[in-house]
């Protein structure tokens, strides 16, 4: 991985950092968690891999609730992995956190059963979009699934929000969101569910690597 790649912070601004779990708690995303972790139907010896994990939390809420399960976090950021890996040492959860990038995953094909991207893909540049949709469907063994959250098209955020997350969506981004799923391999992509938050209204996915 080039030192010298340019990366969004987890939260945006490395001065935000120490204030964002607090924030995306009073944002209720840790209920969004949940209801993301119990449509991909985990199993004991499960391989998980959480997709720009920033501080964790999704990594170790997954191992707290399926201790069974063998799960990795991987990011870009640093800061955040550092504050990751404490994380996970308090609650008593062995999770493995790597830094890297979502288009260029250092995991050999057909490695996970699961691939969880929460709250991470608004933040990656348009032109590396597709690949870190690929290398997702890449790692995922034939008949794994990716379980998706991320915030709605065309929904309405507070500015709390826009600092933490960015420019807003347009109304066609589930239309891309899924044409990308599918042009990578993936079949039967599906929007599960949706909910509103204080941020604005957030939207479930899921897409199947082919048997």
């Amino acid at each position: 991985m080039s030192a010298e790649r340019r990366y969004l912070p987890a939260a945006s601004r490395d001065i935000f950092l120490p204030a964002y779990d607090p924030i995306m708690k009073l944002l209720g995303f840790e209920r969004a968690l949940m209801a993301l972790l119990d449509q991909a139907g985990l199993r004991p010896g499960h391989a998980v891999l959480d997709v720009g994990c920033g501080t964790g939390t999704l990594a170790v809420l997954i191992k707290q609730q399926h201790p069974d399960v063998d799960v990795t976090g991987v990011d870009p950021d640093p800061r955040a992995l550092a504050r990751a890996a404490r994380k996970a040492s308090r609650a008593g959860a062995s999770v493995r956190f790597d830094r890297g990038f979502g288009d260029t995953l250092a995991y050999d094909g057909a490695t996970f059963d699961r691939v969880f991207s929460s709250m991470m893909f608004h933040h990656v540049p348009k032109r590396e979009k597709a690949n870190v949709i690929a290398e997702i469907r890449r790692v995922l063994k034939p008949g794994g699934r990716l379980e998706f959250l991320d915030l709605a098209g065309g929904a309405h955020r507070s500015a709390l929000a826009h600092v933490l997350h960015g420019r807003e969506l347009s109304a066609a981004a589930h239309e891309r969101l899924t044409a990308l799923m599918e042009a990578a391999g993936f079949v039967d992509v599906t929007r599960t569910g949706g909910r509103g938050t204080i941020a604005g209204a957030i939207a479930y996915y899921q897409a199947s690597a082919p048997l």
